[in-house]
């Protein structure tokens, strides 16, 4: 399936979740904000929030600095 991730194209196998992504992606176990579709899905559904074909999806992470 193709996903749009930060706005490139991205390959998953499906079904994947937005918890497989962020293993495949290598955010997993990273304090990240994910969005799918503009809508915030929350830490606690990583894992059964299901990816669809052509889903648009952010990955957000802070960087420090100073």
């Amino acid at each position: 399936m193709r996903i749009l991730l930060n706005g490139e194209v991205h390959e998953l196998p499906a079904p994947a979740t937005v918890a497989d992504l962020l293993e495949r992606s290598g955010h997993a176990g990273r304090k990240v904000a994910v969005e799918v579709n503009l809508e915030v899905v929350p830490r606690s559904q990583h894992g059964s929030r299901e990816l669809a074909e052509g889903d648009r999806v952010e990955i957000i992470h802070a960087i420090g600095g100073g």
